[in-house]
């Protein structure tokens, strides 16, 4: 079967499963290592996991927000943590709106629902907010604030955006997902393509997750070794070890992967060559 005759939930699970498997991914978990608590099989599993959520996307019917919420408590029933909170902001739209152009219709008609189910779901996962957010999934006064401000779940990427780069990608029109997938076709088929686009994303990028955990000196320090990798300064190999060393992982960057995947997918990238 090809990539064309696929539906589009199977090229979203693919993606998922290419992004987790690619290798070496620098400082994430792929099929050579993993992280203490998170392991390969739990990214796996929740590619399997999420299959109604994604299916429900695909339909176009039903709340972005709560199809979300829906991923993350289905792919929250192992002891691996979140695996896939940051892809499933992006790819549920994708799907809903079968392509970026969709995409953009569909979050704009969000609201204050899907803002309120959007921060349920954020709060079943493990991942950081920033030092200065007022918004705090851990503050049960947020979602009050919310709805008092009555903000639309596009609202919430808004403001989000200034620190979180897949919220960005909401409000911006999903420029890197889209460049991602135009290099994926730039590099080729196959395995070789996922791992030279997450290298050159993140060598142009100051990954927000690694922002959010080290700090922006630290994410601005890895964005230049993905240069000397690509210049030749460094091999693939050491910058991946230096990173897993230093527990530096490029979460945002492998969101946005996924979501490159998809759109490369749908458009007749070959993965299997």
């Amino acid at each position: 079967m090809t990539c064309l005759l696929m539906r589009a939930v199977e090229r979203a699970q693919l993606a998922m499963m290419l992004e987790v498997c690619a290798y070496p991914k620098p400082g994430n978990v792929d099929r050579c290592h993993d992280y203490p608590e998170t392991r390969l099989e739990h990214f796996l599993a929740s590619v399997i996991f999420a299959r109604p959520a994604l299916e429900e996307a695909e339909s176009g019917v039903g709340r972005i927000g709560e199809i979300i919420k829906h991923a993350v408590r289905d792919t929250n029933c192992h002891e691996g943590g979140n695996t896939h909170f940051g892809a499933f902001i992006l790819l549920i739209p994708l799907l809903y709106g079968k392509g970026i152009e969709g995409a953009l219709s569909a979050v704009e008609k969000t609201d204050v629902s899907d803002a309120v189910a959007f921060y349920k779901a954020f709060a079943m996962t493990s991942v950081k907010m920033n030092a200065t957010d007022d918004l705090d999934v851990h503050d049960l006064h947020t979602l009050t604030i919310i709805r008092d401000r009555e903000m639309t779940l596009l609202d919430v990427m808004r403001h989000s955006a200034a620190n979180d780069m897949v919220a960005r990608e909401w409000i911006t029109g999903f420029p890197l997902s889209r460049r991602g997938a135009d290099l994926l076709k730039q590099y080729g088929p196959g395995r070789q393509a996922i791992v030279k686009t997450f290298l050159t994303l993140l060598a142009s990028e100051t990954d927000t997750f690694i922002v959010k955990k080290h700090g922006l000196a630290v994410a601005h320090e890895v964005m230049l070794n993905a240069r000397d990798v690509i210049d030749g300064k460094h091999s693939l190999e050491e910058f991946d070890a230096d990173c897993i060393a230093h527990d530096i992982n490029p979460g945002s960057i492998a969101d946005i992967l996924i979501a490159s995947l998809f759109i490369a997918l749908e458009e007749g990238w070959s993965w299997d060559s």
